[in-house]
């Protein structure tokens, strides 16, 4: 059950979201801090961190035909529905509805909020079992920042590969295998007995290396799907690989899959299928629309790797909370390897 003393403190600080717009647009705002319904948790948030997919929605630089109901639900001129971003979190239970029953306060978790958003802040409430997200028990071996950088970027690559039906001894190529997604897609692959080859820009190759990639494609110096390679699985992260290129590129029974499809992703696909479907024509490769969603189940998967040793994050840099803007602009660079963290200071806050 919620105890007093920590209802006693109705606000919060969090980067709040007040337009559509560059960095800037987040500032540090004292707002209302979540009270916990009967089925749900108040976490004290330790981290949190600063993904493309939060500066995306920030910036709302993104296709009409997507960005259109998304305003429509979230505010047409400004945020009203939504108003902090940030997924990934880890912190400690300080409060509990009466009915929760697979946690308790005090308990160190993990967890992504999924499209509620809300976790760039110092509290969070969140059911037990998220509709839209995942919660559970921090590893055992790592600390705030570092369990922060796994939930969206893990759960996402565990979904991707498993879509894909990755088996021991294929060949996959993740493109864009350096920002949040693909640094996991590497280290599960690798676990799931897969020859690795990854792509991303120079700077990033040697990281890669170091957690497990068998195979480097520098994509400033070449293209990724000339090179004469095959392939039975191309796990295109960015969305950015040339589609027909990626086709030829597959083997025979080969699977290619767009983690972010778009208009023409779409289009594509139904001609693909079209072809595929003549006289002469099939080898039974599929294109896949990747579609990850979160839960505890394969979050508890990943505590599970993480303790053993098998996978572990990258963390690029590491920012506090009123410089969220700043980890913004940093991770618009491009240049940012895993992931970005936002880091609370409740050792010097006020509300401790």
């Amino acid at each position: 059950m919620s105890t007093p003393e920590i209802m006693n403190d109705p606000l919060m600080k969090a980067s709040v979201w007040t337009e559509y717009g560059p960095p800037e647009v987040m500032q540090l705002r004292e707002v209302e801090k979540p009270t916990p319904k009967d089925d749900e948790v108040l976490i004290r948030i330790h981290a949190t961190t600063a993904t493309a997919g939060d500066c995306e929605q920030r910036s709302m630089k993104m296709p009409f035909w997507y960005r259109l109901p998304l305003q429509a639900y979230i505010g047409l001129r400004r945020p009203v529905r939504i108003t902090v971003l940030g997924m990934d979190f880890s912190g400690k239970i300080e409060a509990a509805g009466k009915d929760i029953r697979l946690f308790a306060v005090g308990d160190q978790v993990f967890g992504s909020s999924g499209i509620k958003f809300s976790a760039n802040a110092e509290y969070i409430c969140l059911p037990e079992e998220p509709a839209e997200g995942a919660l559970g028990i921090k590893p055992a071996n790592m600390s705030y920042e570092e369990a922060a950088a796994v939930p969206v970027g893990g759960l996402e690559a565990l979904s991707f590969l498993r879509q894909g039906n990755l088996q021991r001894g294929e060949k996959i190529l993740i493109n864009g295998a350096g920002g949040t997604i693909g640094p996991f897609a590497v280290q599960l692959a690798k676990y799931f007995g897969a020859e690795v080859t990854a792509v991303e820009s120079t700077e990033k190759l040697e990281m890669l290396h170091s957690i497990g990639a068998d195979h480097l494609v520098d994509y400033t110096q070449e293209d990724l799907t000339e090179n004469g390679a095959t392939y039975d699985f191309i796990l295109d992260v960015i969305s950015k690989s040339p589609f027909s290129g990626s086709i030829d590129s597959l083997n025979p029974n080969g699977r290619y899959l767009i983690a972010n499809p778009g208009l023409s992703h779409m289009v594509r696909k139904q001609w693909f299928r079209l072809i595929g479907s003549l006289p002469g024509q099939q080898d039974n490769k599929k294109v896949i629309f990747g579609a990850a969603k979160p839960n505890n189940e394969n979050l508890n998967t990943l505590k599970e790797l993480i303790e053993a040793g098998k996978i572990k994050p990258v963390i690029d840099r590491i920012y506090p909370l009123e410089q969220t803007a700043a980890a913004h602009r940093y991770v618009e660079t491009g240049r940012k390897k895993g992931q970005v963290v936002i880091k609370m200071n409740h050792d010097t806050n006020s509300k401790q």
